[in-house]
């Protein structure tokens, strides 16, 4: 079969699960000796795409603009000149200059068009674009009854292919380093002998700092060494949010007992640091990367009970799932696993290796002449 030239397109690569997912991919084609581009207007994740083995085009394809539609020629140009084999658009704004842009290309000499459908986009027909792939990935069973219910998509068209951790880099056991262990508490001495516990969010309304906040609150009076650790950014237009949730936690007479850590690029080693790792999104994560990774080191994970989370802990730690929004039984697991330790399934089937295995099936499934 035909060498693949995939190229991937999405509005940047700064941070997040999309983003961390392209690089996967790409390095995964790179490996296989497929051609891997990726087009976006850059950030900090471009340094490791490259050195991982794609190749990077620098274009503001997400720049909410109708300059933006200038882009067309040039991309079209670039499609045809490369011989692109697969465009997978990730992302809404990139994925109309992508099917415009391909709408303009001869069928027999036009690149194939994937849509990968991340989250629970706002019902119209801007979004609609992310279904008009040939192939329709969809991240979790909560995105696919999303988009057949909300869009006329023929079922075949859908492709389930939930995301995945490397286990390499996630292995069950893993302990932090004695230089990791000797920065952090010079960083963070408030969490030097304490029962960490963490919640991996950016900071905005509805991941669940506020009722995590609560959390330490109720629990120290039964486990006064409990420390809460909230680890995420928080963007320019979130500070006011993050500012609340400092004063919250200082009415409660908890802000001793929490670190906001902001951005890091070392959360593996801080999960694997804490006691139990939390998902307390106040409204469905589309899929969620935080249990998995956690539960692939071994740490139990306590999360509200519904999108892809749900998915995940209903197959790899169902106990450790909480009616949304239960801030009773919350405390109440919380301060039972603080006893009594849960016994964390050391496989599951939500693997990096599985993912890009079906990513690339699902690539090379459009290149196969229809009859």
């Amino acid at each position: 079969m035909k060498k693949l030239i995939v190229v991937q397109v999405l509005p940047a690569l700064s941070s997040g699960g999309v983003e961390r997912g392209t690089l996967e991919v790409g390095q995964f084609l790179s490996q296989q000796g497929y051609r891997s581009i990726v087009i976006s207007a850059g950030g900090r994740l471009v340094k490791a795409l490259t050195e991982q083995g794609s190749e990077h085009i620098q274009w503001p394809i997400g720049h909410k603009s109708l300059l933006t539609l200038k882009l067309i020629p040039k991309l079209r140009r670039f499609l045809l000149s490369q011989q692109v084999d697969i465009v997978h658009a990730r992302s809404r704004l990139p994925a109309w200059i992508c099917y415009l842009t391909l709408k303009t290309i001869p069928h027999s000499k036009r690149p194939h068009f994937i849509t990968t459908v991340h989250g629970r986009y706002s019902i119209n027909f801007y979004s609609g674009i992310m279904t008009k792939g040939e192939k329709v990935i969809v991240i979790s069973e909560m995105i696919r009854d999303y988009v057949m219910h909300h869009y006329r998509v023929n079922y075949q068209r859908l492709q389930l292919n939930y995301r995945g951790v490397d286990r390499a880099e996630f292995p069950y056991g893993y302990q932090p380093s004695v230089t990791w262990l000797t920065d952090w508490y010079q960083q963070f001495p408030e969490t030097r002998d304490k029962i960490l516990l963490c919640l991996p969010a950016r900071i905005t309304r509805w991941k669940g700092q506020q009722d995590f906040i609560e959390l330490i609150a109720k629990l120290r009076h039964r486990h006064p060494n409990v420390h809460g650790l909230i680890v995420g950014e928080t963007k320019s237009d979130k500070t006011h949010y993050l500012q609340e949730l400092t004063a919250h936690a200082a009415k409660l007479g908890v802000e001793s007992l929490i670190t906001f850590t902001g951005h890091r690029n070392d959360l593996r080693d801080i999960m694997a640091t804490s006691h139990i790792v939390f998902s307390l999104s106040t409204e469905p994560e589309a899929f969620g990367r935080i249990p998995i990774e956690a539960i692939s080191l071994g740490k139990p994970v306590i999360a509200y009970d519904h999108g892809g989370v749900s998915e995940q802990l209903n197959i790899m730690l169902p106990d450790g799932l909480i009616k949304v929004g239960d801030k009773s039984a919350l405390v109440d697991k919380c301060s039972q696993w603080l006893k009594a330790v849960p016994e964390v399934p050391t496989n599951h089937p939500f693997t990096l290796q599985r993912m890009l295995e079906n990513t690339l099936k699902i690539y090379q499934s459009v290149m196969v002449p229809q009859l």
